[in-house]
């Protein structure tokens, strides 16, 4: 199982934490070693293969899709577009994907609170980080927005960087959502609803240009 880098110090400190307890009372070890099963589950990182290609948007997280709405985007898109929200509970994987291949034109970290991932107001008020990207059918923007939980938002990419669909593109840890906005004028038919289950770098969200 390949494994997430910022979780080696999670999974090696639960696993120090139930040989610790092991000597000293069983019970207890048995409850950390559930724990550092799940911390390890959690930092899973699979590649799995889907669609490639311009006209295909691919998933940037694994969840359920919550949201599926027009809206104004005026940080980078900067028109009218579709956001297609991916709630990531503490079980799903949680390393974010590029939808796209392009340039990465914009990095903005933003502070704020820590609503519930899945609410609409976390769209504006959770602390987020957004990555525009300037795709070959036009811009595409991911937000990656902290939860409940989350108190951790990793973006691997910077300015200028040539990224390809369906690499890593960070990861939130323990709980979070993530918004990809694609203007309506890249005509997008999008392929999913709210509820149905999505996996990062594999489901197809929304095909443009049909």
């Amino acid at each position: 199982m390949r494994i997430a880098r910022e979780g080696w110090p999670f999974i090696a400190g639960t696993w120090i934490l139930t040989l610790g307890a092991a000597l000293l009372w069983w019970p207890l070890a048995v409850i950390l070693a559930i724990l550092a099963i799940w911390v390890m589950a959690f930092f899973r990182d699979p590649i799995r293969p889907g669609p490639r290609g311009e006209r295909y948007v691919v998933a940037a997280a694994e969840g359920h899709v919550v949201h599926v709405i027009e809206t104004d985007e005026p940080m980078y898109v900067k028109e009218r577009s579709v956001r297609i929200s991916i709630f990531l509970s503490v079980f799903d994987v949680h390393v974010n994907r590029y939808p796209v291949d392009g340039t990465v034109d914009l990095v903005h970290y933003n502070q704020g609170k820590f609503l519930h991932a899945a609410d609409e107001k976390a769209s504006l008020d959770n602390e987020q980080a957004s990555i525009g990207i300037r795709g070959p059918r036009g811009p595409v923007l991911v937000r990656q927005i902290a939860g409940l939980i989350a108190r951790r938002i990793v973006t691997d990419g910077k300015v200028g960087d040539r990224v390809g669909q369906g690499a890593r593109l960070g990861m939130i840890r323990f709980g979070s959502r993530v918004d990809v906005f694609l203007p309506l004028t890249s005509r997008p038919l999008v392929r999913v609803k709210v509820g149905d289950r999505v996996a990062a770098g594999a489901t197809v969200l929304a095909e443009l240009g049909a």
